[in-house]
C-alpha cells in the first residue's frame, strides 16, 4: 500500500520532510491531521523508526487515539506503545516512571478543575479571606497562570504589585502545601514538576531526550510557555521536530497560549524548513474568501491563503433582526426552511461568543420542539454520582487524599456530620497526619460522639476491604461491589424513582467505560507477550489495566474530548468550543460590537486580533451556508441595549455578503422592486445595504404580527423591495419561514 498516493503536493513535502527542524502552516480544513498522521505513519514504515522513538504531543485525547487508530490502519502494524497524547499525558507518563526523583510517590492522584475550586474554598476559608474580593475561580486562574510562566508561589511573591498579589501568592503557598500533604497534583503542576525534573536531573532529560528521535506538535500556535519549555528541552537532541499549526487559528491567550511560540519558530530554529498547506477540503469558495479578506486585516500572522478548487457556494448570509428574540426565531424558522433543502438536525451548528447567549436560543428550539445540544454543558465525569464514585476510588488508590475523603465519609450517610468531620480534621492536622490515617488514633476518636465514633471505625474498615479487594478483582467488578458495599446502590433506590434511574444509568455507563479499559489495556498486554508488539523501553506498564492508570485516563479528558455530534441534533456552542469541527451549515448570531468583538477588547490591539482569529474560526466551521445575524436591540442582564454591527462584518467584502438589514432611511437612488424570490433568502443589490422602504396598500415592517388566511398568525423577518411588489418573509410558528409578495398575500396587520 502506498500512503502517500491520496496526498496532495504540500501535505507530501511534509510527510517527506522528516529530518530536522519544520513547521507546517496548516490552514482551516486543510488535512492537517491526514498529513501528521502519514507523517508518523512514514517514519515507521519506510525510516524504520520504532513506535517508543517517535513523541506527538497533540490538545485531546481524542486526537490520540484517532491518530494511533488511522496509523493502524496505514501500517498494518500496532503503535499502541508510540508517545501519543496531551502535554499532561505525556508529562504523567514521565512523573509516574521518574517518581523517585519527585516529593510525590507514584500513586498520586489528579486534582480536576471542580476539585481545584473545592480545595481553593477550603484555604480561602480558612485565611478568612471572602469570596467577593477573593473569588476561588479568579485565585485558581491566577495560580494557574503562575505554573504556567514556570513561577513558584516564592517567585510570583517577590514579582507581586499589588495587595490582592500578595495575598494570592500566600494562598498559591498554602494549596501546594496542601497538594503535597494531599499526595496530589493539578494539570499545572504536571508539566511543571517534569520541567524541574529535567532541570535538575540532566541524566533524566538525556535519556528522553536520546530516546525520542522524532517530535511532533500539533496546534503548535496554542502552546503556552511551560509547554514551549518542554518542546524545546526534549527536542534538544535529536532536532528533529515537525510543529504544525497557524497562526489565524490562534484563541486561547486568555488561557496562556502564546502565539508567538508559532511567530518565532523559525528564528528558535534557523535551518527551519516552512511547508504551507493550502488547499481547503472543507469550505466553499465564497467562505474561503470571506475568511482570507478578514484575516488580512491582522498584523500578527504569517502570510497564507486558503483555496479550494470545489464551488464557489451560496453568499454568506447576514441578517439584522430587531431583537434577540427575533434572532432566536429567525434561526430557528430558517433551520425549518432549510430542512425542506434536505437538511438533517445535525447538519446545523449555531455559534456565538459568550455562553449567556445560547438561552434566547434554547427558548426558540424548544418553543418549537427542535431537537439540540449545548455543547459545553454538564459533563458525564462531573455528574454527582461519577465525582462520588471516583473519590472512592482515588481514595483506595491513595489514603491520604483528604479531599476524596471529605467528600465520601458521609456519603451516603452514616452518621459523620460536618462537625464530627471538622473535629478528625483538628485532630488529624494537630497530629501532623492525613485525616484518613487520623482516623485510626484513638486520641482523635474520643473527641466523636460514642455514635460518630462508630461509623468511622465501620468506614476505615469498609476502604481497608475495598483496598484489598482493589488488589484481587478487575475495575468493573471492583465498581459492583463498592456501589453495594458502601450502600450507593440502596441510597439511589430511595431517591425519586425518574432521578434514581437516571443516576443508575450513569453508574451504569461509568462501569462500560471500566469494561471497555481493562479489555483495551488486557488487549495490548497479551499483544506485548505474544510478541506482536515491540515494548523495548518498558511501556506496556503504562497499559496495564491498573486502577491507578483507569483514574488517570479519566482524569486526563478534556472539554473537547466530550464532543459527540448526535444523530438528529442541532447543536448549539461557543466559537472556542467550536474550534476542530465542521458543520454544514453554520449560524453566527450576536455579530455586535462589544458582543463580538468583546468588550473588553476593544482597547487592546492583540487581544482584538484575537477576536478576529476567532471570527476566522467561526467562519471556517462552515461548509455550505454562513448565516451571521445581528439583534438591533439585545437584553443584556435584564437591560435593553443598542448596538452597531460588528466591525468583523464591515470586513469582509460586500460582494460576498447577501445583506439584510433593518435602516429605513430612504435612499437616494430609487432602486427596482425585488423580484420574486427563489431562495431561502430575498436577493438584493450586494453592495446596498440600505433595504427600500416598504409602502403602498399598508405599511408593514419588520417585528410586526400578521394574519394570513392560509398559514395563520405570524410576525415578519425581512421585507425587502418597495411598493405593492415588496417581499415579506414571515415566520409562521410550526410551519416555517414564508416568503410573501404583500401584493398577492391578503395580509393583515394585528396591532
Amino acid at each position: 500500500m502506498n500512503i502517500l498516493q491520496e496526498l496532495n503536493d504540500m501535505q507530501r513535502l511534509a510527510v517527506e520532510t522528516t529530518e530536522g527542524p519544520v513547521l507546517v502552516l496548516a490552514g482551516a480544513g486543510s488535512g492537517k491531521t491526514k498529513a501528521l498522521v502519514t507523517r508518523a505513519a512514514y517514519l515507521l514504515q519506510q525510516k524504520g523508526v520504532r513506535p517508543g522513538e517517535l513523541l506527538a504531543f497533540t490538545f485531546t485525547n481524542k486526537a490520540a487515539q484517532e491518530m494511533c487508530e488511522r496509523m493502524e490502519k496505514l501500517t498494518g502494524f500496532s503503535v499502541r506503545n508510540m508517545w501519543v497524547g496531551t502535554f499532561h499525558s505525556i508529562c504523567l507518563r514521565i512523573l509516574r516512571r521518574e517518581a523517585e526523583y519527585l516529593p510525590f510517590d507514584s500513586q498520586f492522584v489528579i486534582y480536576d478543575d471542580s476539585d481545584q475550586q473545592t480545595l481553593l474554598k477550603r484555604i480561602l476559608k480558612d485565611m478568612g479571606l471572602k469570596d467577593k474580593e477573593f473569588h476561588p475561580r479568579a485565585v485558581s486562574s491566577q495560580i494557574s497562570k503562575c505554573k504556567n510562566q514556570l513561577m513558584t508561589p516564592d517567585d510570583y511573591f517577590n514579582d507581586v504589585g499589588t495587595e490582592w498579589d500578595s495575598t494570592v501568592a500566600k494562598v498559591y503557598d498554602a494549596y501546594q502545601q496542601k497538594l503535597l500533604a494531599a499526595n496530589a497534583m493539578d494539570f499545572d503542576d504536571l508539566i511543571m514538576y517534569t520541567l524541574q525534573l529535567f532541570e535538575q536531573h540532566k541524566d533524566v532529560l538525556a535519556k528522553y531526550q536520546q530516546r525520542f528521535r522524532y517530535i511532533m506538535v500539533d496546534e503548535y500556535q496554542d502552546t503556552n510557555f511551560s509547554q514551549y519549555q518542554l518542546i524545546q528541552m526534549l527536542a534538544a537532541g535529536s532536532r528533529n521536530i515537525c510543529a504544525v499549526g497557524d497562526p489565524d487559528q490562534s484563541i486561547y491567550g486568555w488561557r496562556g497560549a502564546d502565539i508567538g511560540n508559532i511567530l518565532n519558530f523559525e528564528q528558535d530554529y534557523k535551518d527551519c524548513r516552512l511547508i504551507k498547506l493550502e488547499q481547503n477540503y472543507r469550505s466553499t469558495k465564497n467562505i474561503l474568501e470571506a475568511a482570507n479578506q478578514l484575516i488580512e486585516h491582522n498584523t500578527m500572522r504569517k502570510p497564507k491563503a486558503l483555496w479550494t478548487d470545489t464551488e464557489d457556494g451560496e453568499l454568506i448570509e447576514y441578517q439584522e433582526l430587531p431583537d434577540d428574540r427575533s434572532e432566536g426565531m429567525f434561526v430557528v424558522e430558517t433551520i425549518a426552511m432549510m430542512r425542506e433543502q434536505n437538511f438533517d438536525y445535525k447538519d446545523f451548528a449555531v455559534v456565538y461568543r459568550t455562553h449567556p447567549q445560547a438561552r434566547v436560543l434554547e427558548d426558540a428550539l424548544m418553543k418549537y420542539g427542535y431537537p439540540y445540544r449545548v455543547y459545553g454543558g454538564m459533563k458525564f465525569y462531573e455528574r454527582k454520582e461519577i465525582k462520588d464514585t471516583l473519590a472512592y476510588l482515588r481514595l483506595l488508590v491513595n489514603p491520604d487524599d483528604n479531599l476524596s475523603l471529605a467528600r465520601i465519609i458521609n456519603e451516603p450517610k452514616r452518621s459523620i456530620g460536618t462537625g464530627s468531620y471538622q473535629k478528625l480534621e483538628a485532630g488529624a492536622a494537630e497530629l501532623g497526619l492525613p485525616v484518613f490515617r487520623a482516623l485510626k488514633r484513638a486520641e482523635v476518636l474520643d473527641t466523636l460522639s460514642p455514635t460518630a465514633q462508630k461509623s468511622v471505625k465501620g468506614f476505615v474498615q469498609l476502604i481497608e476491604r475495598l483496598q484489598a479487594m482493589a488488589k484481587e478483582v478487575d475495575i468493573p467488578e471492583l465498581l459492583e461491589n463498592l456501589w453495594t458495599m458502601t450502600g450507593y446502590y440502596a441510597a439511589l433506590e430511595q431517591q425519586d424513582p425518574t432521578s434514581a434511574e437516571t443516576r443508575m444509568d450513569n453508574l451504569r455507563e461509568f462501569a462500560a467505560s471500566a469494561v471497555e479499559f481493562v479489555d483495551n489495556m488486557t488487549e495490548a498486554q497479551n499483544m506485548v507477550a505474544n510478541g506482536l508488539m515491540d515494548d523495548e523501553f518498558g511501556d506496556a506498564e503504562d497499559n496495564a489495566p491498573t486502577l491507578e492508570n483507569f483514574l488517570a485516563k479519566i482524569a486526563l479528558i478534556t472539554d473537547t474530548d466530550n464532543y459527540d455530534s448526535e444523530e438528529g441534533s442541532i447543536t448549539l456552542l461557543t466559537m472556542h468550543a467550536a474550534k476542530g469541527l465542521e458543520f454544514p451549515v453554520v449560524f453566527m448570531v450576536g455579530m455586535e460590537e462589544k458582543m463580538f468583538p468583546h468588550g473588553r477588547s476593544l482597547l487592546d490591539e492583540k487581544e482584538l486580533e484575537e477576536e478576529r482569529r476567532l471570527c476566522y474560526v467561526a467562519m471556517t466551521r462552515a461548509q455550505k451556508r454562513l448565516i451571521m445575524t445581528r439583534a438591533m436591540r439585545r437584553n443584556l442582564f435584564g437591560q435593553y441595549v443598542s448596538l452597531p454591527p460588528s466591525r468583523f462584518i464591515g470586513e469582509v467584502p460586500v460582494e460576498l455578503i447577501n445583506a439584510h438589514t433593518l435602516s429605513y432611511r430612504r435612499p437616494e437612488v430609487k432602486q427596482e422592486a425585488a423580484p420574486r424570490p427563489t431562495s431561502l433568502f430575498v436577493s438584493r443589490p450586494k453592495r446596498s445595504f440600505e433595504p427600500q422602504p416598504n409602502s403602498g396598500r399598508q405599511l408593514i415592517n419588520v417585528g410586526d404580527k400578521v394574519q394570513h388566511a392560509k398559514f395563520g398568525q405570524g410576525m415578519v423577518v425581512k421585507v425587502e423591495g418597495t411598493g405593492e411588489e415588496t417581499a415579506l418573509s414571515i415566520a409562521f410558528p410550526g410551519q416555517g419561514i414564508k416568503v410573501l409578495i404583500q401584493k398577492y398575500a391578503s395580509l393583515k396587520v394585528i396591532k
